[in-house]
């Protein structure tokens, strides 16, 4: 059995944002007060710069992944939201703004992993395959990547557990990213290759990630709207995504789901996980 499990709301909100400064690098990052909502801006503004990816498109993901929340009856937050809420909330940190923020979350999840052979013997369920799985890292300090903004992590590990599952992106159907902020989101389907450098953005104002896009990504709400236990948030993604395999989404589900990706990650993309899962 794995088990992720995080209570987050028993100390203040400064605490619990000191204590998740321990994933960035101490003594060039959080010893000198930059928190992630601004390591993140510092993302965002340079993906702006770079590619013309609008504060709008930034909003359009909060709001794709709050109405997917809705849906979702494990989710923190199970209420619609508007791209005029989205940049007219509280800002924390230029570009980024309260909605564009994943929230503090108490959550747990767990998962039984067993010889596929065996697993009908554990669940009535179906059981769903890992077909794929591999982890990447890149230096913890933002300032010292080649690209701040291009998650070359992402892309490593996505490359490895597709080629252990002997798949591409293209046979994908349903996907979950760690959108601890709006900008990753776009950041991390430009680095798995589901969309092109710079196009993240425009994908998520087109409807491209949407249930019924081209490549659906974040149907639970994603930690925007699901919440974000950060010990747990990994297994949490593979539940919902064993969900949609097993055609259990409701509202949320995604047609003749058969293949789907998780990918979680710690501090500024420093580390990732993807993992592949399959129907069987």
């Amino acid at each position: 059995m794995a088990i992720g499990v995080e209570k987050m709301t028993d100390v203040s909100g400064g605490a619990a944002t000191y204590g998740l400064a321990a994933a960035s690098d101490r003594d060039w990052e959080a010893f000198h007060g930059v928190t992630f909502p601004g390591l993140y801006a510092m993302i965002a503004v340079d993906h702006m710069h770079r590619y013309g990816t609008t504060r709008e498109q930034l909003a359009d993901v909060a709001v794709k992944n709050h109405f997917n929340g809705v849906h979702n009856e494990y989710a923190q937050f199970r209420s619609k939201v508007t791209r005029e809420q989205v940049m007219s909330s509280t800002m924390v940190a230029d570009p980024l703004r309260i909605l564009d923020c994943s929230p503090i979350t108490d959550g747990a999840a767990a998962a039984i992993v067993v010889p596929l052979g065996d697993a009908k013997s554990f669940s009535k369920q179906r059981p769903i395959k890992i077909a794929g799985l591999a982890a990447a890292s890149d230096s913890l300090a933002l300032h010292q990547r080649k690209d701040m903004c291009a998650f070359a992590a992402a892309t490593e590990a996505g490359e490895r557990a597709c080629k252990m599952a002997k798949l591409n992106t293209r046979d994908i159907d349903v996907v979950e990213v760690h959108d601890c902020f709006t900008i990753a989101e776009i950041c991390v389907t430009e680095a798995l290759g589901f969309f092109e450098r710079g196009h993240g953005g425009k994908a998520a104002s087109d409807g491209a990630t949407a249930v019924d896009g081209k490549i659906p990504v974040n149907t639970s709400g994603g930690l925007k709207s699901k919440g974000h236990p950060v010990g747990a948030t990994g297994i949490s993604q593979v539940f919902m995504l064993a969900r949609q395999l097993r055609g259990q989404a409701g509202p949320v589900q995604v047609k003749n789901a058969r293949r789907a990706l998780a990918q979680n990650m710690g501090g500024t993309g420093a580390s990732h996980v993807v993992t592949i899962l399959e129907a069987t």
